[in-house]
């Protein structure tokens, strides 16, 4: 995350985040106690067991830090309960360059807020086109440049406040 990025979640993305940093502290004496039980087994050099529970243990304690920073900087909020403007926590279709045939269903995030359906992609409002797309009414059309330099026209087909019951696959956009 960049430095003191105030991130938006809702109460249930906090609760769950929080929820996974404390199982992720909890587990810490016990990750410990599999890498001690694998030192003792001998050569560290050709010891798998204890390699993978010391690279687990680096991934826990970087997940942990980053859940830590993301949930201090955290702003709790509800998502949107209108439908037509585009903002964080709405799910937007869009299509690009006039094409009405090159279309994509995405919701606006932040970082550390997702769907909850894989199928789902979210943009975050740091991304080029989540900034592009975030305050823009169904059938305004902005512009956008890529990190290449290319410039995207993307219009907006449509904005709902995001449901995790109504999330939409990938496959079916």
């Amino acid at each position: 995350m960049s430095e003191n990025q105030t991130t938006w979640l809702t109460q249930e993305s906090y609760d769950r985040l929080h929820s996974e940093l404390t199982a992720l502290r909890e587990n810490r004496p016990v990750l410990a106690a599999e890498i001690n039980e694998r030192r003792e087994e001998g050569d560290l050099k050709e010891n798998g067991g204890y390699h993978a529970a010391r690279e687990q243990q680096g991934q826990e304690e970087a997940r942990i830090a980053y859940l830590e920073e993301l949930l201090d900087n955290a702003t709790i909020g509800e998502a949107p309960m209108e439908s037509g403007v585009a903002l964080v926590g709405t799910v937007v279709h869009v299509y690009y360059d006039g094409d009405e045939d090159d279309k994509e269903t995405f919701l606006i995030g932040t970082r550390g807020l997702e769907s909850s359906n894989p199928d789902l992609e979210t943009y975050s409002t740091d991304a080029p086109l989540g900034a592009a797309i975030v305050g823009a009414k169904e059938g305004e059309t902005r512009t956008y440049s890529t990190p290449s330099g290319e410039e995207v026209q993307v219009t907006l087909v449509k904005a709902e406040p995001y449901d995790a019951d109504r999330d939409i696959p990938r496959s079916q956009q």
